[in-house]
C-alpha cells in the first residue's frame, strides 16, 4: 500500500539498439536444430556447392559440358553397383570379426554400418565419432560390449593394413613404369606409421597384455572417474578375444578376403567411373592414386577426407594420363556416390534402427504387461470347453 507502480519499459524503436531474439524469430529451422548440427550442415551445404558449381568450372565449362553428353550411363549404373557391392563387403567383414555375429540379421547390421559411414562423414570427428556410435548401435541390437568394441578395432585395424599393402606392390609395379614422386614418399610415411602403430597395438595386446594392462591400471587410479580395474580388465578381455581370433584360421582368412574386396570394389568404382567419360586409366596407376588418396585421407584434417580425396585424385590421375576434364568429373561423380550419397541413407538407416528397436522394446512391454493374463485365459477357455462337453447343469448341479 502506497507504493508507486514502476513505470512500464518504452517498446524497443528499430534502429535504436540490438533486437533482442524473441521465441518467435527461434520458430525456424534455425531454431529448432542444435548449433553444432546448424554449423556442421551449412558446411556440408558450402562443401557441396564448391565441389560440385566450382571445381568442374577449373576444367573449362565447354569441355565438361562436352563430357556430360559423352558420358556413358551404363557406365555410371556398373559404378553404382560396384560401391554398392563394397559397402556389402564392408557389412560382411563386420558380421565375420563380430564374436558371435551370427545372432545379429545382416540387415540389421548393414544398417548400422551405413549409420557409422554418415556420421564418420558429417561429424567433426571424423570416423572417431561414427566409431562410437557404431559400438552404442552394436551393443543395442544384441552384441555384447567387450565383442562390439573388439570387431569395431579389429575392423579399423584391418582395413588400414590390407589398404597400405595393396598401396606398396601397386607402388612396387608403377614406380618402375610411371618413375617416382614426392608424393609417394609422403604417403609412404603415413602408411608406414599406421602399420607400425597397428603392429605395435597387435603385439602389445597379444604377447605384453599383462604389463601393459597393469600400466593401464596404474595410470586410471590416478586420473579422476576412472575405474582402473574394469579398465584393465575391458583391455584384458580384449586380449583374449583377439589372442582366439589368431587361432581360427577360417575366421582370420574370411575376415581378409571380404576386406580385400570392400577396397577392390571401391577402387573399380572409380576406375569405371572415370572411364564413362571416355579414358581408361592403367589398373597400376588407378591402385596408386587411390590407395594414396585414401592414406592421406587417414589425416584428420576434415571429416571423410573432404576435399584431400579429391584433389590427390584427380592430380594424380592426371599424372597417369587422364585429361583434367575427364579426371575431375569423374572423381566428382565417384565421390557423390562414395561420399555423399550414404549421408542421407545413413540417415534413413538410423531412423529405420529406432523404428526397429521401439518396436521391440513395445513388444516386450505389452508382453511383461499380458503373460500375467495368458494362464487365467487358458484357465477359463479349459473351463468353458468343459461345460460346453459336459452340457448344461441340471438339478443334481
Amino acid at each position: 500500500a502506497g507504493m508507486v507502480p514502476a513505470p512500464r519499459p518504452a517498446p524497443p524503436v528499430p534502429g535504436a539498439g540490438p533486437e533482442v531474439e524473441t521465441p518467435a524469430r527461434r520458430r525456424g529451422l534455425r531454431g529448432r536444430l542444435p548449433r553444432p548440427v546448424w554449423t556442421v550442415g551449412r558446411l556440408l551445404i558450402l562443401a557441396l556447392l564448391v565441389e560440385y558449381l566450382v571445381v568442374p568450372q577449373l576444367a573449362g565449362p565447354r569441355k565438361v559440358a562436352h563430357l556430360l553428353t559423352e558420358v556413358n550411363p551404363l557406365l555410371l549404373l556398373a559404378g553404382l553397383a560396384l560401391e554398392a557391392a563394397a559397402l556389402l563387403s564392408y557389412g560382411c567383414l563386420t558380421r565375420v570379426v563380430l564374436p558371435g555375429g551370427d545372432r545379429i540379421r545382416f540387415f540389421t547390421i548393414f544398417r548400422i554400418e551405413m549409420t557409422t559411414l554418415s556420421v564418420s562423414h558429417c561429424a567433426p570427428g571424423g570416423s572417431a565419432t561414427g566409431t562410437a556410435l557404431g559400438y552404442r548401435l552394436l551393443t543395442q541390437f544384441g552384441g555384447e560390449p567387450g565383442d562390439a568394441g573388439f570387431a569395431l578395432g579389429v575392423q579399423g585395424i584391418g582395413s588400414a593394413v590390407v589398404l597400405n599393402v595393396i598401396l606398396w606392390l601397386a607402388l612396387i609395379v608403377s614406380i618402375p613404369v610411371w618413375g617416382f614422386s614426392a608424393v609417394y614418399l609422403l604417403a609412404a610415411a603415413v602408411g608406414a606409421v599406421l602399420l607400425l602403430a597397428s603392429v605395435a597395438l597387435v603385439y602389445g595386446l597379444t604377447r605384453g597384455s599383462d604389463r601393459i594392462g597393469g600400466l593401464l591400471e596404474r595410470l586410471g587410479a590416478r586420473a579422476p572417474f576412472i575405474d582402473a580395474a574394469g579398465l584393465r580388465r575391458a583391455f584384458e578381455q580384449l586380449a583374449s578375444r583377439l589372442s582366439e581370433l589368431s587361432g581360427r584360421r577360417d575366421v582370420l582368412r574370411r575376415a581378409l578376403v571380404w576386406a580385400v574386396l570392400n577396397w577392390l570394389f571401391d577402387a573399380a568404382s572409380l576406375w569405371v567411373f572415370v572411364g564413362a567419360f571416355g579414358h581408361w586409366v592403367n589398373p597400376d596407376g588407378l591402385l596408386v592414386a587411390y590407395g594414396l588418396a585414401n592414406v592421406l585421407a587417414a589425416i584428420p584434417l576434415t571429416p571423410g577426407g573432404l576435399g584431400v580425396v579429391e584433389a590427390a585424385l584427380t592430380t594424380l590421375l592426371v599424372g597417369f594420363g587422364s585429361a583434367r576434364g575427364v579426371a575431375t568429373l569423374g572423381v566428382i561423380v565417384y565421390r557423390l556416390v562414395q561420399f555423399w550419397l550414404p549421408i542421407p541413407l545413413g540417415g534413413l538407416a538410423y531412423l529405420s534402427l529406432q523404428v526397429d528397436r521401439q518396436g521391440s522394446v513395445h513388444l516386450r512391454q505389452h508382453w511383461r504387461a499380458w503373460r500375467w493374463h495368458v494362464p487365467l485365459l487358458h484357465r477359463a477357455l479349459v473351463h468353458r470347453a468343459r461345460r460346453e462337453v459336459s452340457g448344461p447343469p441340471g438339478p443334481s448341479h
